[in-house]
């Protein structure tokens, strides 16, 4: 018997609030609460329930992740490429509904291809996220069975997300049902594992969709960039992070008559919520920023190319037999639109995450008491500007814990937090571009 919890992983700092131990829990003893300190996720386990199987720890894609093992059992072989992992093909795409696109993130391919999929009997539900209705800025994981929930739940969420606690819907399901699932990177680690220990889950998820990710901001980005529109949550009728076209940008419809909708632009959302201050320190652990573990991984096409595109693309990493099969099968019914592109184009349009995931995350067994066991052939070690980079993200999202700076940041004008944080922007940027002239490295 495993004597080890969930509440390990908590206290070693390794938790990603993805969800997967409430879920997998035989005794219903695990709940998720949000920190309000951290601005995450973190469960917490009633010992009165709790037997110490051991189950929610073993589980846990927090402490640990064998690459290794997993891509040989879901793949069949390691990752020949140790940038974007084992693939089948790259594409640059989009959804051929052009209000569905418009209205999403990027391109609406997620949203299409569930549709797609469903439509055809390959599932009968999908596992997505949307905005809660009571609680506009917070989000909520659930199973979409029609078209019209599968685009409720459209659109980027820059804030922790616990995917996984809804797991537990698809254990119950139905016999013959079968499922997609949609989620970052650590939800699909999860799910992948929690897999490996029930076979009934394994058969009836189908399908896993994987979304790039640099980091999930935690919750304390969106309260200061509410404060500083004067917003509180309680005059938030409907809240969507992004959406519109492309790049896109974030509404917030409001109970105020004179100020019934306010909208802001990706960049000004992204300055502030994206940057070192709102980082997990578990985000910075991270070494998978393109869902590596997925049988399709999808992420915006910030490429020189596609700056006109007014309605967004995304970079499409086909990974399995099944993720590529449905690529096919929805482009020959004319519900997407796909053209084949290099893998190196993944690189250069997410080049500053993977640089991050892929180099400067290998430096933080020196500055965390525990870090992840991931299980790699692979080691690219970092130097003293990644030590530095590392470093710098750790302090401020330290520092914007305490609720003084807090109050300084809802008040600073957003030009002077830039001006703060363009150092290191120029110092990853420098850096991140040697990744991409040594592309040739990091392929067998």
């Amino acid at each position: 018997m495993n004597n080890r919890t969930i509440t390990d992983v908590v206290k070693d700092g390794l938790c990603t609030g993805c969800g997967t131990c409430v879920s997998m829990c035989p005794k219903n003893a695990i709940k998720l609460e949000i920190n309000e300190a951290k601005g995450i996720y973190e469960p917490e386990i009633d010992k009165t329930k709790c037997n110490n199987c051991g189950i929610c720890y073993d589980v846990c894609p927090g402490h640990s992740v064998n690459f290794q093992s997993l891509n040989k059992k879901i793949f069949g072989k390691p990752p020949k490429n140790y940038l974007i992992g084992n693939f089948l093909n790259v594409y640059i795409g989009h959804s051929a509904d052009r209000n569905i696109r418009y209205k999403s993130s990027s391109s609406g391919l997620i949203t299409q291809l569930l549709i797609c999929a469903m439509n055809k009997g390959i599932i009968n539900g999908a596992l997505v996220t949307r905005m809660k209705k009571n609680k506009p800025t917070e989000p909520e994981s659930f199973v979409a069975r029609s078209e019209e929930e599968i685009i409720e739940a459209m659109g980027s969420k820059y804030c922790p997300v616990p995917t996984n606690i809804m797991l537990k819907e698809i254990i119950k399901s139905g016999k013959e049902e079968k499922f997609a699932v949609v989620g970052l990177p650590c939800h699909i680690h999860g799910v992948r594992k929690a897999e490996m220990l029930n076979p009934k889950l394994k058969e009836k998820i189908v399908l896993h969709f994987g979304l790039f990710c640099g980091h999930a901001p935690n919750f304390l980005g969106t309260m200061i960039l509410l404060n500083k529109l004067k917003l509180k949550v309680n005059n938030i009728a409907k809240f969507n992070y992004r959406g519109n076209g492309w790049p896109g940008q974030m509404e917030i419809i409001t109970k105020k008559r004179k100020e019934p909708r306010k909208v802001i632009p990706l960049w000004t959302l992204w300055n502030l919520i994206g940057s070192p201050f709102f980082y997990s320190s578990r985000c910075l652990m991270c070494i998978d920023g393109l869902a590596e573990l997925a049988d399709i991984s999808f992420g915006d096409a910030w490429l020189p190319e596609l700056k006109k595109d007014s309605l967004g693309s995304s970079l499409i990493i086909s990974r399995s037999t099944e993720g590529e099969k449905l690529l096919l099968e929805c482009l020959k019914d004319d519900m997407i639109k796909l053209k084949k592109t290099d893998w190196e184009k993944v690189v250069e349009a997410q080049l500053k995450m993977l640089y991050i995931k892929k180099k400067t995350s290998f430096g933080a067994n020196k500055l965390f008491r525990r870090v992840p066991e991931y299980h790699i052939t692979y080691n690219i070690a970092p130097n003293l500007i990644d030590y530095l980079l590392l470093i710098y993200i750790y302090l401020n999202s330290k520092i914007a814990r305490s609720i003084i700076i807090r109050k300084l940041l809802s008040n600073l004008p957003n030009s002077l937090i830039d001006a703060y944080l363009l150092p290191y922007q120029i110092l990853l940027s420098k850096a991140s571009h040697k990744l991409l002239k040594n592309i040739d490295k990091h392929t067998k």
